[in-house]
């Protein structure tokens, strides 16, 4: 399958973003390669930064795999991006206020009612309510592909807790301890003020019934949770503390924290706990990792939940379909940023043409993910193809299809040798109520083993920092 190289471009001459690295990977020897592979390893097991993987007996806990070579998106390419996020964002949030106000898009026919009544993350709670300041997605992890030299795809829309942030900001840190001398030769824009961003946006949001500057905190489930590295870590650079269910208690629909010094109200809540475990009162009620009473303090207006509950209806794989309709709908303009063609195995027509090319195409469960669920068509056997066509002819509408995409390829340090590794990228777009912001760059995730497209960490996957550049390099 031909895809493209975003170092050589289809005709095999270096891009000129590339230049650089090209002229430093050419006078770098491997021995070298793998000596700051091999620092860059230590730096991150110093620092405790692993992710979690769920199911396997012989470690809970692992390093992700670091690439060296920095993936490099020139500035013109990146303000494309930009504008893309910023739109679809913008639209993902008019679109949850329309589902639990509204529902002007439904009665319009613009999304199908009963997929969002049978959501799994829809949440009748939320019915009649808005949320703090009609911010509904504060923090969202967009996924995106590259098939060609001009055209960058959605493939995801992460806006329930997206994680990653913590790897993109540690990314960047080693990879300037590490290759000084090449990142000098580049005018390589920023992500460090990342945290910074996210504290104006927490702040921003705060109901208006906090008195001074808001307390915010940061929910964690614990840590056995697979990014927990990710909630110390963040919590650290904001300046906040981090919690767990325990340490906080609601009186009279306030949500207050236990400390030393007797209790102190909260404001606002950076969650990392998903809907069903954050009130055992409201959702399950075995769950031992959220607070009883907080959802009458959140409908009440007296603190401010980061994602606001309910989103998770816009991270549906199915709902993803919709997205260029919903942005035409809400904001009357054509998408930036494509969507990859999708095939709804809930409709008949779809379902039979995918269990007729089940062989060629990727399927996901619409609420699926760390590439959980899924079947990839080219590289299944017989049987786990004829297994998973039984899972869809049971429960089509659980699924959604996609094409076997080229995603296109960036250099990597695999072993001894340098080759093409596909990638994607994950940027985090902020929206506060001061508007929406987007760090430029973002987490690539590179498939490390040669010719695999799952770039998951849960599933091998592993990351490389991304650099957003002038143009015109220095000395150019």
């Amino acid at each position: 399958m031909a895809h493209f190289d975003e170092m050589k471009g289809r005709d095999g001459t270096v891009r000129s973003c590339y230049r650089l690295v090209d002229d430093w990977l050419a006078k770098t020897p491997p021995a070298l390669l793998e000596a700051r592979r091999t620092q860059a390893e230590m730096m991150f097991r110093r620092i405790g930064i692993t992710f979690a993987v769920y199911g396997e007996k012989a470690a809970t806990e692992r390093l992700i795999p670091f690439d060296i070579i920095p993936r490099i998106l020139a500035h013109s390419e990146w303000t494309t991006i930009e504008a893309g996020l910023k739109q679809r964002v913008k639209a993902l949030n008019m679109f949850l206020a329309d589902v639990y106000g509204a529902q002007e898009a439904m009665r319009a026919g613009i999304v199908p009612a009963d997929i969002i009544y049978r959501n799994a993350c829809f949440r009748p709670e939320m019915a009649g309510h808005r949320a703090p300041h009609d911010v509904w997605v504060h923090i969202a992890g967009i996924d995106i592909v590259r098939v060609d030299g001009n055209d960058f795809h959605v493939l995801e829309d992460n806006v329930r807790t997206p994680s990653g942030v913590s790897y993109m900001l540690e990314n960047r840190e080693v990879t300037m301890r590490l290759m000084p001398d090449l990142f000098a030769g580049h005018r390589v824009a920023p992500v460090e003020n990342y945290t910074n961003e996210l504290l104006t946006c927490l702040r921003s949001v705060a109901s208006s019934s906090t008195r001074g500057a808001p307390t915010i905190v940061l929910l964690t489930p614990g840590q056995h949770n697979s990014a927990y590295y990710e909630h110390s870590f963040l919590a650290d650079r904001l300046g906040i503390e981090m919690v767990e269910g325990y340490d906080l208690f609601v009186r009279d629909d306030v949500v207050y924290m236990r400390t030393t010094q007797g209790p102190q109200r909260v404001d606002v809540i950076y969650r990392r706990i998903d809907d069903e475990f954050l009130d055992p009162l409201v959702f399950r009620p075995d769950s031992k990792l959220g607070v009883a009473g907080l959802m009458s303090a959140y409908l009440a207006g007296n603190v401010t939940l980061a994602n606001a509950v309910g989103t998770g209806v816009a991270d549906d794989k199915a709902i993803y379909t919709w997205i260029p309709e919903i942005i035409r709908f809400f904001l009357g303009e054509e998408p930036i940023l494509k969507n990859v063609p999708t095939w709804r195995c809930c409709e008949d027509d779809a379902l039979r043409y995918v269990l007729d090319h089940l062989g060629e195409l990727v399927v996901k469960e619409v609420n699926g993910s760390g590439g959980y669920g899924m079947l990839v068509g080219p590289h299944a056997t017989k049987a786990q193809i004829k297994a998973f066509a039984q899972k869809l002819k049971t429960d089509p509408g659980n699924y959604i299809a996609q094409p076997t995409l080229a995603l296109s390829t960036c250099p990597a340090f695999a072993g001894e040798a340098i080759g093409a590794r596909h990638v994607d990228l994950r940027p985090f777009v902020l929206t506060g109520a001061d508007g929406v912001r987007v760090v430029p760059g973002g987490l690539t995730r590179v498939a490390m083993k040669k010719g695999s497209l799952v770039v998951n960490s849960s599933q091998g996957g592993g990351t490389k920092d991304t650099w957003v550049i002038e143009d015109t390099p220095h000395g150019a």
